[in-house]
């Protein structure tokens, strides 16, 4: 701005704040609270509103068309059907994009409702927790592609409450959490398909180190998501450990068998068991059989530094997506997991900022 401009401005600003002064309630200037309220809600009513306008106007170069009233965190805008086009506003969208961004960040962290009054209070513009709710619904986020080649993927499960089941229905259900080198988060509730179809789009490197634990489910999209000769697949270190000590009896015997697991002896480990007549001793042979090919020798591993050796990133995961799912009281519609898995990791992945 040019000095005439500025001291221009100062004028015309002395001359706004007197009329907003006069027409302040008496209690609300008797303390810097009250004058902050006042001052920005005044604003947001009487003054952005005048000056937004005149900034769409002039840079769209039209006032043609039907008149939609948005909200915006300038106050509510008069927006023309021709400027709402030039502008790249949503079709029949009564939040701004910035207003809308800011409701998704606070929805992704917490329940609708304490965002509604969050975002009052930080914006002074009420967008009511049922409006919040269907703007997420209407969401669709795309996973983030990877500017780097993904070498490990991991894939653990989670719970979510849902709600309006029958009586004799368990309330909790199974949703699948991806992580992508751990870097990206990825969730998926009763839709493997757009998993696997996610994590197969992104540039993996051959072979892919596929960390999981015992579960088929996982192993199985595991094998949708890479041929055999194109993944490398490795047993979570810390689910191998936890199913060990489940056996129980002798701790020399299970101390005994933690470091030969830990270097990759399978054999010797089993050979160990052979005369404990405990039942959970024949359950974790089972166990060693099947997940043979995936036990490698961790030590070696961990020392050189070659890939994880656990899935702690994405039981990291779902945790963090659990901090929002699973928010005290939390229960969902089955149409409502999806587009809140997808809403929270998009705010993992940086994809709502500002």
């Amino acid at each position: 701005m040019t000095p005439e401009e500025l001291e221009r401005l100062k004028i015309c600003s002395q001359e706004i704040a007197e009329i907003l002064y006069r027409n302040t309630p008496e209690q609300e200037l008797t303390e810097l609270d009250g004058i902050e309220k006042s001052v920005r809600r005044q604003i947001l009513e009487h003054v952005s509103p005048e000056i937004a306008p005149f900034f769409i106007a002039t840079r769209t170069g039209t006032t043609q068309g039907r008149v939609r009233t948005v909200k915006s965190l300038v106050g509510s805008l008069p927006i023309h059907q021709k400027q709402a086009e030039r502008l790249n506003l949503k079709p029949h969208t009564r939040l701004s994009g910035l207003l809308e961004k800011a409701c998704l960040q606070l929805s992704a962290k917490e329940s609708f409702q304490s965002a509604e009054a969050d975002i009052e209070m930080l914006t002074g513009i009420r967008v009511g927790h049922s409006t919040q709710q269907r703007l997420v619904q209407r969401q669709t986020f795309e996973f983030p592609e990877a500017k780097q080649p993904i070498t490990e993927v991991s894939i653990d499960g989670g719970k979510v409450r849902l709600r309006n089941l029958k009586d004799c229905e368990s309330a909790w259900r199974d949703y699948k959490a991806v992580r992508l080198g751990g870097i990206y988060y990825g969730g998926f509730f009763q839709d493997n398909l757009a998993l696997i179809d996610s994590v197969c789009c992104q540039p993996l490197m051959h072979p892919l180190v596929c960390l999981g634990d015992g579960h088929d489910g996982v192993w199985n999209l595991f094998r949708e998501i890479a041929p055999t000769s194109e993944r490398w697949e490795i047993l979570d270190w810390y689910h191998l450990k936890e199913n060990l000590y489940k056996v129980g009896g002798s701790l020399k015997r299970l101390t005994q068998a933690e470091a030969l697991l830990w270097q990759g002896k399978t054999d010797e480990a089993k050979a160990l068991f052979k005369d404990c007549h405990r039942k959970q001793a024949r359950n974790f042979e089972s166990y060693l059989d099947k997940h043979r090919t995936r036990i490698v020798n961790y030590a070696y591993y961990q020392a050189e530094l070659l890939c994880s050796i656990g899935s702690g990133a994405v039981e990291s995961a779902v945790k963090q997506i659990d901090r929002r799912l699973q928010v005290s009281g939390a229960k969902w519609n089955v149409e409502s997991v999806n587009p809140m898995l997808q809403l929270r990791c998009a705010y993992l992945n940086g994809q709502l900022a500002f």
